[in-house]
């Protein structure tokens, strides 16, 4: 089989790579990444590619150069560098996935898994207690993020619609910890204090990444489609994961919050603006009960397991109780 792995050179890209090389020596795995790639740690069945997917010329000429049975999705942008315009941003992680999954449908691949997000659901009042995978999917308007991955996922249901027989295995991803991981949720986690919204619990899900892998692999070994939250069982809020950091737990008014960031982001002083106050207050807490009982994968850790393992590898916190 010949799969093809978008956004190769990023952190679940790369372990998913040195996995499948070396379960799967038969398979042909084309890496592809804008970035440059090292062929360290990797087998002689994978072919290294650079590619742009903003460019969609580029896209259709690796697809129908290579003719993939099955397309792996992980290119995306979670931080954005900065001087990164918006129309940049939007071209890649909405316009990238747009092409893919026409030259898809063009070249006759037979199965796209693509990584999504809990944050296409949004951070809104209105979400459920425990999302599934039913509950509508809000993005947010002042996250770029989480409205492309809205914008992404509604893509996908139309494709789905007028092409059924592409099939689609749609990964909503919590929040993915590692002992290598870093992003601007695990920044939260390193600062002396743990801050909260008062009047809000804050709660988070989380995902050790082999666990994501494995999903990844299962999905292409079955040849799975369907739509499933990533998520380890239960959820830790910040007074919590404070708790578990060994540091003070430090609950501010919402309006204290976002007068601050919006004095310091723009001035350079935030890497946070004061949309920030609904990324901690409104969090999206996924069920995972689709995953374990229909995909037929049960997370190794849950959230309160990952979040120890991911402070136990930086050194950091209070011993397991």
């Amino acid at each position: 089989m010949r799969v093809l792995i978008t956004g190769s050179a990023g952190f679940i890209g790369q372990q998913l790579l040195r996995q499948l090389s070396v379960q799967h020596p038969d398979w042909t795995l084309i890496a592809a990444d804008i970035r440059p790639q090292s062929r360290t740690g990797l087998g002689m069945n994978v072919e290294l590619l650079q590619l742009d997917i903003s460019k969609s010329r580029e896209v259709k000429v690796c697809i129908s150069t290579w003719k993939p049975q099955a397309i792996v999705h992980l290119a995306s942008v979670v931080t954005p560098p900065r001087g990164m315009t918006d129309q940049q941003l939007k071209a890649i992680d909405v316009g990238g996935t747009r092409t893919i999954i026409d030259a898809a449908v063009s070249e006759a691949v037979e199965q796209l898994i693509i990584t999504s997000s809990g944050a296409a659901y949004g951070y809104s009042c209105n979400n459920a207690e425990w999302i599934d995978e039913d509950q509508p999917l809000r993005g947010h308007d002042h996250f770029a993020y989480a409205k492309h991955k809205r914008e992404v996922e509604v893509m996908l249901a139309q494709a789905r619609e007028k092409n059924p027989q592409l099939k689609q295995l749609v990964l909503r991803a919590g929040t993915i910890l590692g002992k290598q991981m870093n992003n601007q949720i695990t920044d939260l986690f390193n600062k002396p204090t743990v801050l909260g919204v008062k009047g809000s619990d804050s709660r988070f899900v989380f995902i050790w990444d082999q666990d994501v892998i494995n999903i990844i692999c299962q999905g292409l070994e079955k040849q799975a489609e369907g739509i499933f939250n990533l998520a380890g069982d239960g959820a830790l809020t910040l007074r919590e994961i404070a708790v578990l950091l060994g540091k003070p737990y430090r609950p501010l008014p919402a309006l204290l919050i976002k007068s601050v960031l919006g004095i310091l982001k723009p001035l350079g002083l935030s890497q946070y603006g004061p949309e920030q106050i609904d990324f901690l207050r409104y969090r999206p807490v996924l069920a995972n009960a689709r995953l374990k009982n229909i995909f037929g994968y049960t997370p190794r850790y849950t959230s309160r397991e990952a979040f120890l393992a991911f402070i136990k590898a930086r050194g950091i916190g209070q011993p397991a109780a």
